[in-house]
């Protein structure tokens, strides 16, 4: 039986060498495939202002954390692929990425950098308000807005009430995991994209009058809710993410229930269920 040859650094090296280059040129090949698209967008007349295609997205990245193995971290091939996603899509349709920097710079940079890379133009601002003002009057941009109690107290999501208002079509990380390098809960606004959104997860603007901590206790524990002061209602404004199998009734039904009145609903976006991995992944 013959004993195989150890390889030399020397040989391992030029592996790597062989597989980097392989990658690049599959990377170049990939971008000649987007040039076609683009010219099969054109000639049939499906441009638009955003190639931005959330369901495919999750599909790509859940089929990415399935096959993930190896000493390589998650983390690293998650952001190599969401930045190969973004920059590709930003070459069939440039886009800016506006961003709220009122929750704190460096947190909302890191996000904007993981998943959009640096290719595509960051915009900051400070105030939701001027995010979701930005993408109405864009093409086709995209809104980065902290999916936390805003620090001013204000209800920015009742900005994408009305019929024809940017929407929130996604909700950063979406691979999700306790060690996430970035980390900070963020939804994706961006003009509404009815063909290409995903209805996993439901969002929902809620006016609320008699809001009390008893009404807050009441909301259902599979119901994910940002709060925030409605001065006009003597209330508050609720911003209310709904997973698949539930509906705004049961929030509602519970709100009532502890005694406080809603006054409004409009859904106001949709986005993929959160694929959430252990640490060990």
């Amino acid at each position: 039986m013959q004993t195989q040859t150890p390889l030399s650094l020397a040989d391992l090296r030029s592996e790597i060498d062989r597989i980097d280059e392989a990658m690049h040129r599959l990377l170049m090949e990939r971008s000649a495939i987007i040039d076609r698209l683009v010219q099969v967008k054109r000639t049939a007349g499906a441009e638009s202002g955003s190639a931005f295609r959330p369901a495919r997205e999750a599909d790509m990245m859940r089929r990415l954390v399935e096959r993930h193995d190896g000493l390589l971290p998650l983390d690293t091939v998650e952001s190599i692929w969401r930045v190969i996603i973004a920059t590709f899509t930003y070459v069939q349709a440039p886009y800016s990425v506006h961003a709220d920097l009122a929750v704190g710079e460096p947190a909302m940079r890191d996000s904007a950098r993981f998943h959009f890379g640096f290719t595509v133009p960051f915009v900051p601002h400070m105030g939701a308000r001027g995010v979701i003002d930005a993408v109405k009057g864009s093409k086709g941009d995209l809104g980065l807005i902290a999916a936390v109690a805003p620090g001013s107290g204000d209800p920015w999501w009742t900005a994408l009430e009305a019929e024809g208002a940017p929407k929130i079509i996604a909700r950063l990380p979406f691979v999700e995991r306790a060690d996430h390098p970035a980390g900070l809960p963020v939804f994706v606004v961006s003009h509404p994209i009815d063909d290409a959104a995903v209805r996993e997860v439901r969002v929902y603007s809620l006016r609320v009058t008699g809001w009390s901590a008893a009404a807050g206790r009441g909301i259902p524990a599979f119901a994910e809710v940002v709060v925030a002061p409605d001065d006009a209602l003597d209330g508050a404004a609720l911003l209310a993410s709904l997973p698949p199998g539930h509906a705004v009734d049961e929030v509602i039904a519970a709100l009532t229930e502890a005694g406080a009145g809603v006054r409004a609903v409009a859904e106001v976006g949709s986005h993929a269920a959160i694929h959430k991995v252990g640490a060990e992944t």
